[in-house]
């Protein structure tokens, strides 16, 4: 589905994926809102607009038929706090994956152990959750949207699944969360809330990953991009402070840009971040400044959302060690020297215009097979890098498309390389 206007941003929306500081995720066991408006208050102290919310599948629904009203009460209770702190809001449904740790309810495993993506009861099971979730949302102002989940595609190493069981996964979840959030509640003025999905890096430059390319770029209302400089080995293979590494997430946002059939399709940088020890804690601030700015550089760019909020408490066993170190505030709540290298970058952002369409566009040339040319270490990713350090702003053209005299001129692109 093409994105409505409405959710092209006038102005890049900046803010940040909010992780509890105290308990983590597990916070939801015993959600306190005195702590979650401490957190919040301190995120909008930061100058940001808005936070990605997540609740964990199991509590939401530990049963196949079983809803929990308290849990989605808390959910909601969270999205009302934010609001209160002048933040919006995504809420993210199926909880799934986080950090490393798989959320899966018991009815999925162990002996009734389903494919969450090609199970119909399972599916069926996901879709009635988001439409719950939606219910109990809609109307409320501070709503940016609704995503079906983070990174499911986290989950395919687990639950085996072609390319086209994923696309028929994602029409159903997509449609059961737009359902949702528009069957009750809404006024007929109200503004049409996001439905979007996200996926891990894979879909992008996994050869043969069954969440493609193309189900990132067109379904739901807009594309996320989770541009990490762990994959790949990016940062270990470059250098932290080096131009394949500052320029990641605006090569994201043109790579996306590419797959999109709408020449106008935002892109929202969803997740990126500051791990050490790819990005050491000394480079850490300089890396968010050049991220935001060169980021903000994309004509289609919707907004970056840092991952993450705050660190996670050393007291917490088992977490990669990257893990501990993400947030822009450490598990005391104390704002880290990245946070403010961030809000001044996202202040010079606002304070600059939006910048222009690009018109030179680098030709990509693969197939589902052949994708990992488009990530670090490939072909196409080391050419654009080069185009981009010899001070070009190149765009991303699929070969199958640049000889589409409307599309380039729908994309203001009026020369192609097409061999580097």
């Amino acid at each position: 589905m093409s994105a409505s206007p409405a959710f092209a941003a006038s102005a890049p929306r900046f803010g940040v994926n909010y992780t509890p500081r105290r308990g983590w995720f597990h916070s939801w066991h015993d959600f306190d809102p005195a702590h979650a408006r401490e957190d919040l208050a301190r995120i909008a102290e930061l100058g940001l607009d808005h936070v990605r919310v997540f609740h964990l599948w199991p509590l939401l629904q530990p049963n196949r038929t079983l809803i929990r009203t308290t849990a989605v009460d808390q959910l909601v209770r969270l999205v009302d706090l934010a609001a209160e702190a002048g933040l919006d809001v995504l809420v993210d449904g199926v909880q799934g994956h986080l950090s490393s740790f798989d959320f899966y309810p018991e009815w999925t495993r162990g002996w009734h152990h389903r494919n969450v993506f090609t199970d119909p009861d399972a599916v069926e099971a996901q879709a009635e959750l988001l439409r719950v979730l939606g219910r109990a949302l809609t109307g409320r102002p501070h709503l940016i949207g609704l995503q079906l989940g983070n990174e499911l595609n986290n989950l395919v190493e687990h639950n085996p699944v072609s390319a086209t069981e994923v696309d028929h996964y994602l029409d159903t979840l997509l449609a059961a969360a737009r359902d949702g959030l528009t069957t009750t509640g809404a006024s007929a003025t109200a503004p049409r809330h996001l439905v979007t999905h996200s996926a891990y890096d894979a879909a992008w430059y996994g050869d043969d990953h069954p969440f493609t390319p193309e189900a990132s770029a067109r379904k739901g209302d807009l594309t996320t991009v989770h541009p990490w400089v762990f994959s790949g080995d990016c940062a270990r293979r470059y250098g932290p402070r080096s131009t394949e590494v500052l320029h990641l997430a605006e090569y994201g946002v043109e790579l996306a840009t590419a797959y999109a059939e709408d020449a106008t399709r935002p892109v929202w940088v969803q997740e990126t971040g500051a791990p050490e020890p790819h990005i050491p804690a000394a480079d850490a601030p300089g890396f968010a400044r050049a991220t935001v700015l060169n980021a903000a550089g994309c004509a289609g760019l919707w907004g970056v959302t840092w991952w993450c909020s705050h660190d996670v408490d050393r007291s917490l066993a088992d977490y990669p060690e990257l893990e501990y170190t993400l947030g822009l505030f450490d598990s005391a709540g104390r704002a880290k020297p990245i946070a403010a290298a961030f809000a001044e970058a996202v202040a010079e952002v606002r304070a600059a215009p939006r910048p222009g369409q690009r018109h030179t566009a680098l030709v990509l040339d693969c197939t589902p097979a052949t994708r990992s040319v488009s990530g670090p270490g490939g072909r196409f990713f080391e050419a654009w890098m080069r185009l981009r350090e010899q001070g070009v702003r190149p765009a991303v053209v699929l070969a199958s498309r640049a000889d589409d005299a409307t599309h380039l001129a729908a994309r203001g692109i009026t020369e192609l390389v097409r061999d580097m």
